[in-house]
């Protein structure tokens, strides 16, 4: 029995087949902390997201009444897939404002003209009423912001063609008094080739007093020049870019360019691919060279949305512009540029002519002016 105990003994001692001692814990280390792989791309992009979330999107041409018309039912706060525009898509596109565009049909004047201009401020409104969660009808800087803070999409009726007024000043009036906020100075007798007539000056002056912009895009050279020299009030551009890049007939020339920023005017660039070219890159180079030649208080954006048009890969609804904006970030803007390009420049110019107005008011009654008195 000693024996049978000593080898035992023997084999549970040594590390042997009957080792029963447990071995020492071994050395614990704790994971990697997980690092993903970061993408240089997603940088510029997570910046232009914060920028837009602090300076959204200032819109300046969005055809979405007319295309509106052509639907028999429509959701646009669910989201719209038969259209560019819906606000799903304006959210995700950080769009704080849109000018509305009240298309009036080809070769439609005196009467029908008023009257296709009052069919679409109708529909504005309906269609603003009918999604108060996510559109709020606007009519001036304060009310941009005010929508804005209310996390509302901000709707400013205009622009509508010069044909809408039918040649009277007293429905210019009348047309402002239901929210019209922008009058293109094309398409009228008094506003051609030629530039403007005696009337057609009456009509930018009453236009200031009203605190109505006068949109130039599409405008002959001299119309464009005496706009500038009458007005009082900042004049803009709301769908050119520039000619030097794309011989666009509504693009600008340099000389334009330049005279329109020295007047404290507003080009707003179209994200078109007619008008800008088909890439992303393409709509940076629109916007470079806008920006150095009238300067960087005289640029921003003009979506087109709806119009029909053909749109740049990447920014083909409105959901886009935070990869616009990133491309110009690559490129070296500086934030506070980009802020004047998405938001600042229009609230600038929307207060000019808020200021415009109050002091015309002050020193003229309204123009009773007629187009026989003036230009027979």
């Amino acid at each position: 029995m000693a024996d049978l105990q000593d080898d035992l003994h023997t084999s549970t001692g040594a590390g042997g087949f009957g080792d029963l001692s447990v071995p020492p814990p071994a050395e614990v280390f704790p994971p990697e902390p997980y690092a993903p792989v970061s993408d240089p791309d997603d940088e510029p992009l997570t910046r232009a997201r914060a920028v837009l979330a602090a300076h959204p999107v200032a819109d300046g041409y969005c055809g979405l009444p007319r295309a509106l018309g052509s639907l028999s039912w429509y959701d646009l706060e669910l989201g719209e897939g038969s259209l560019d525009t819906d606000v799903p898509r304006l959210r995700e596109g950080h769009v704080g404002a849109l000018f509305w565009s009240l298309h009036l049909p080809e070769d439609t004047d005196g009467d029908r003209a008023v009257a296709a201009a009052l069919e679409q401020l109708d529909l504005v409104r309906t269609v603003v009423r009918d999604h108060p969660e996510g559109l709020r009808l606007a009519h001036d800087a304060g009310q941009l912001i005010d929508a804005r803070n209310c996390g509302r999409v901000a709707v400013l009726p205009g622009p509508a063609g010069a044909a809408a007024l039918g040649d009277s000043l007293a429905v210019l009036r009348s047309l402002h008094a239901l929210g019209l906020r922008v009058v293109t100075l094309t398409g009228a007798s008094w506003a051609g080739e030629e530039g403007l007539t005696r009337f057609g000056e009456e009509v930018v002056r009453e236009m200031n007093r009203l605190g109505v912009l006068a949109d130039l895009s599409g405008a002959g050279a001299r119309t464009v020049r005496r706009t500038l020299a009458v007005s009082r009030a900042p004049a803009v551009c709301t769908r050119s870019a520039a000619r030097a890049l794309r011989p666009h007939p509504a693009n600008l020339p340099d000389d334009l360019l330049v005279e329109l920023g020295a007047a404290g005017g507003l080009c707003m660039v179209p994200l078109t691919a007619e008008q800008t070219g088909p890439t992303v890159r393409d709509v940076a180079d629109h916007l470079d060279h806008v920006r150095t030649v009238a300067g960087p208080r005289s640029v921003g954006l003009s979506g087109t949305y709806d119009t029909g048009a053909a749109h740049p890969l990447e920014l083909g609804d409105a959901a886009g512009y935070p990869r616009l904006i990133a491309e110009l970030l690559r490129r070296g803007w500086e934030e506070s540029d980009v802020a004047l390009l998405t938001w600042g420049n229009v609230q600038r110019v929307l207060r000019g002519a808020a200021f415009t107005a109050r002091a015309a008011q002050l020193r003229r009654p309204p123009s009773t002016a007629t187009v026989a008195e003036l230009d027979d």
